[in-house]
């Protein structure tokens, strides 16, 4: 009889168990920080006010749709159930932005874990994910970029997964979140071909043969035909939309300084040898060559991006599986060197992470008081909040113009709002008011239409004297808007007049046209 081999099998299915019991541990620590990470923003989320981008979903939300002019139909979707589980909400709408970084989060450190990397590698790598100035912005604001940078990190890891157990059937989970992705955000197309080119230029292109990686990209085309079949019916209306705002954005300057962004916004700069460490892995260390396709996942993006002027934000979502290869990396070598060396270098990063972690978190976590010192330093930093500041007072001056004609106006007269920000605002807070649903020209509202019967009264927001003018016989100024705060914004900065207007000068289906405006 040959004692051996149960010996051998016993040894292996006690491998495999530790594996297992490995795995079950690491991942409840991830867990453990990632709700801790969503408890954090539940618990600072409902600061301030909803953002101008906000108010446009939450609209958006309340006209489900195949797609919509800024962007595909995943967004406002989710926006939807927010409203259905907590209604207007301000921490119920965010809790899910924030539930999609922390599940990134996760995903980052899964991927250290998958690339070789041990408990150290994991945790670091997750927390490194999770103090990106960008990812903790996305935690903190319902955008589609929080959305989109769940996508993207999921594909990393999917393609690792895929990778390492050389088994083709991931390629339809792959597919399935491409097209996720794609009724998120177009800019994934970049991301597709960084995947494309891993696939084509390394070893991976052996999959090319396999029905499974056709299968993905039938899947994924599947899951965005909706959305293409409603670009098909409104003439690629999102198209226009985007080459717009693109324009603006090079003429204003908002595309400059994309290369520098990246290591300071999209990867916290006290990350940096780690993310540097992560594409060094994955094109020139041995053990990253399995891995290859996932450098040029990154690198073909960066170089997409850089030319053609795109916000640097784009490229955030693909720090993490540098983050989590560069952990592992930094994880073995300090492996190779003294106990002494090793405390050290572990102290070190933790230290860094703690110090990035503070840094990113008064900065971009609305946290700040309002227009203490502190605030003001965040407001020069960027814009994000206060653009949150003053939306509920600008219904109130609106409802009170509102009020004082439509005792007099038959019938009641109607709201033109000159972006989404104040349309968004005016359907959310007007009816406590009494007041009618917004029109306007911008995004997808001009497809909604400007009412049945038109009104031939309007009270005119965001729009210049002159401009206003233009469309109607007689403007006259019949409020200001103002904050309690007095912050300064787009809204008290740009066009604080609000327009008593009548008589429009040519009928509104001649008129309308005009209206349209991309924002």
């Amino acid at each position: 009889m040959d004692c051996g081999m149960p010996g051998e099998n016993g040894k292996f299915s006690y491998m495999k168990t530790m594996r297992a019991s490995r795995l079950s541990n690491d991942l409840a620590i991830l867990i453990v920080l990632a709700l801790a990470r969503l408890a954090l923003h539940a618990l600072t989320n409902g600061q301030y006010g909803f953002h101008r981008d906000e108010l446009a979903v939450l609209d958006d939300a309340r006209h489900l749709a195949w797609g919509y002019v800024a962007y595909p139909p995943v967004t406002p979707f989710i926006g939807r159930i927010a409203l259905e589980l907590f209604g207007p909400s301000l921490a119920g709408l965010r809790f899910f932005a924030a539930l999609a970084q922390s599940v990134a989060m996760i995903l980052a450190g899964l991927m250290a874990r998958e690339l070789g990397g041990r408990r150290w590698a994991v945790v670091v790598a997750a927390l490194a994910t999770a103090i990106a100035p960008m990812s903790l912005i996305m935690g903190a604001l319902f955008q589609y970029i929080s959305f989109d940078y769940l996508w993207w990190v999921l594909v990393a890891y999917l393609m690792i997964r895929l990778l390492k157990s050389d088994d083709p059937r991931w390629w339809l989970a792959i597919g399935a979140t491409l097209g996720l992705g794609l009724m998120t955000k177009y800019t994934i197309a970049f991301y597709i071909a960084g995947l494309v080119a891993g696939v084509v230029l390394t070893p991976a292109r052996r999959y090319l043969k396999s029905p499974w990686l056709w299968a993905g990209v039938a899947l994924s085309l599947l899951i965005f035909l909706p959305n293409l079949l409603w670009q098909i019916q409104h003439n690629f209306i999102s198209l226009e939309f985007l080459s717009s705002i693109h324009a603006r954005d090079v003429e204003i300057g908002r595309s400059e300084g994309f290369l520098v962004q990246q290591p300071i916004v999209n990867a916290n700069p006290l990350t940096l040898p780690l993310w540097i460490a992560g594409l060094y892995t994955y094109f020139r260390a041995p053990a990253g060559a399995r891995y290859r396709p996932l450098g040029w996942m990154y690198l073909v993006p960066l170089v997409l991006m850089a030319a053609t002027q795109s916000r640097f934000y784009y490229l955030a979502p693909a720090y993490p599986m540098l983050l989590a290869a560069g952990t592992v990396f930094v994880e073995q070598w300090l492996a190779t060197k003294s106990a002494r060396l090793a405390r050290l270098g572990r102290g070190l990063a933790w230290a860094a992470l703690a110090a990035g972690a503070a840094i990113g978190a008064a900065l971009m976590l609305p946290i700040a008081p309002i227009n203490s010192g502190w605030w003001n330093t965040v407001s020069q930093v960027h814009d994000n909040f206060v653009e949150q500041i003053g939306w509920p007072e600008l219904v109130e001056t609106v409802a009170g113009i509102y009020a004082a004609q439509s005792a007099e106006e038959e019938p009641q007269p109607g709201i033109l709002a000159g972006n989404y920000g104040e349309a968004g605002a005016i359907n959310l807070y007007g009816p406590d008011h009494g007041l009618p649903e917004a029109i306007s020209g911008i995004n997808s509202y001009w497809l909604r239409g400007y009412g049945d019967p038109p009104p031939q009264t309007v009270i005119v927001l965001g729009f210049s004297r002159e401009r206003a003018e233009r469309f109607f016989t007689t403007c006259e100024l019949a409020g200001r808007v103002t904050n309690r705060y007095g912050v300064e914004n787009e809204e008290t900065l740009f066009h604080p007049n609000i327009f008593l207007c009548r008589g429009p000068r040519r009928p509104w289906p001649d008129l309308w046209p005009e209206f349209r405006s991309f924002g």
